[in-house]
């Protein structure tokens, strides 16, 4: 139950920026415990279990996102970056601002294609790289590099415009 209650919040994030429905991100969660629960013996010790954790997670989200095929969209609210500058008062002074610039990036990104927001999440979220994400995505590792830097520069037009309005 402890490794549990500290993966979950982690866990469910990562799935709901996949699959963008928060009842098939809770049951993508579980399943992806439950597979690692029954799996814990196939672990290799060179891995943390954290990082294996959220490749089932990403890899059960993906495949359930392909197979519904829904474009259904959900309030990302849970899963802003949270980033605080304290000055010497410890009181967060540039935590609003900060929210809502990345509440606009989070809103803007799920108006792109499924294909590019799920490249930019994998890449700039979740932090893995061009060949994992090319093995995540079934793609070459071109194709890979060319969707993400074409999903940046789509998000980019996209907040200019937002910017300009």
């Amino acid at each position: 139950m402890e490794v549990y209650n500290r993966y979950y919040k982690a866990m469910y994030n990562t799935a709901i920026r996949i699959v963008k429905d928060s009842f098939e991100a809770e049951d993508i969660m579980q399943d992806s415990f439950l597979t690692a629960f029954t799996k814990l013996d196939s672990l290799k010790e060179a891995v943390t279990f954290g990082s294996w954790l959220k490749r089932i997670v990403i890899n059960n989200s993906i495949h359930h996102f392909n197979k519904s095929n829904k474009y259904s969209e959900v309030a990302l609210d849970d899963v802003l970056f949270k980033v605080e500058y304290d000055d010497e008062d410890g009181i967060a002074s540039d935590y609003e601002f900060t929210n809502l610039k990345a509440q606009q990036i989070m809103d803007t990104m799920k108006t792109l294609k499924d294909n590019y927001r799920l490249a930019l999440t994998l890449h700039l979220i979740e932090g893995y790289d061009h060949d994992e994400i090319s093995d995540i995505m079934n793609i070459s590792y071109a194709n890979c590099r060319t969707t993400i830097s074409r999903a940046k520069e789509s998000l980019r037009q996209k907040l200019q415009k937002r910017a300009v309005k």
